[in-house]
């Protein structure tokens, strides 16, 4: 994340720079877009050291959700505002035409853009691959339950879309001689922008209500609760993330009857070590005894 912010910070003082000198509305766009792409990268920044405090009364299982809400906010405000920005910039070119100056300033910045988003993309697919855990990369950007890898990614390939949007509209303007072809670029800049706001917005949403633990660490704990001693039957289980690193687990659980106080107290600890041995990140574990099933009472002859 660091990376990104160091190259978008880069990107957005060169962008601002080359408008400046040729008055493109594409290019314009573009900045604006690096510096939201910035912005969110403080942010969450911010969002993971808020995310690290302690406990409180108020908030006894921790703030782990902060990172999400802060995934929220840079999906929900940051990019939606760069989008309708773009939107109206390209509209207004579109109406108002103007020549550009010095287009071959914007092609070289745009270029150098390219150059950077690409080392950052490439930096981001190295940190995300290890979680792809034989995911696709669409599967791991709308299933992951860490907010910052997926941010940047959709980040980073928003950027070069960009740019290489920004691209065609300049070097199509200059060809045809037709101004409105940047404003044109600025409006696809724009819609690319809202389309990535939706797609984070959406999961980030889901993410802010509570997910449960995904395919595998159900499974993984699911099976650990079966393999403790003294367990006969798992009656249900209950998971929620309460941060990327924290997953709260809810299990009603029934016992060998022939266990005593002592002895079910045992059974629920075994049940918690193998649960957190199986999911490191199971934590808090709630379990719960239930009683066991009782077989339906003979009937009485009539």
């Amino acid at each position: 994340m660091v990376a990104a912010l160091v190259a978008n910070a880069g990107i957005a003082v060169a962008k601002f720079v080359g408008f400046a000198l040729t008055r493109s509305s594409a290019m314009l766009a573009e900045a604006i877009h690096s510096v939201a792409d910035m912005s969110n990268q403080a942010l969450l920044l911010l969002g993971g050291r808020r995310s690290r405090r302690a406990p409180t009364e108020t908030h006894p299982f921790g703030h782990g959700r902060e990172r999400y809400f802060w995934s929220f906010v840079v999906a929900l405000v940051l990019f939606a505002v760069g989008a309708a920005f773009a939107i109206h910039e390209g509209i207004d070119k579109v109406r108002h035409p103007h020549e550009m100056s010095s287009p071959a300033v914007a092609v070289g910045i745009l270029l150098a853009g390219i150059v950077l988003e690409s080392w950052s993309l490439r930096t981001a697919v190295v940190e995300s691959r290890p979680h792809l855990g034989g995911r696709s990369w669409w599967n791991f950007v709308i299933r992951s339950r860490n907010p910052e890898l997926p941010v940047v990614l959709l980040e980073d390939i928003g950027a070069l879309l960009g740019l290489v949007i920004a691209l065609a509209a300049i070097g199509l303007s200059s060809i045809t001689g037709e101004p409105r072809w940047d404003g044109v670029g600025t409006i696809a800049i724009g819609l690319l922008l809202g389309a990535i706001a939706v797609v984070l917005a959406r999961e980030m949403q889901s993410l802010l209500i509570g997910e449960s633990a995904d395919a595998d660490d159900r499974e993984a704990i699911v099976a650990a609760i079966g393999a403790a001693p003294g367990v006969v039957t798992l009656v249900h289980l209950r998971t929620q993330h309460l941060g990327p690193d924290e997953i709260l687990v809810g299990a009603r659980v029934t016992f060998d009857p022939t266990l005593d106080s002592a002895g079910v107290a045992a059974a629920v600890d075994d049940v918690e070590r193998l649960v957190r041995d199986a999911v490191p990140t199971a934590h808090p574990i709630y379990v719960e005894a239930a009683l066991p099933l009782e077989p339906p009472a003979a009937e009485s002859p009539s």
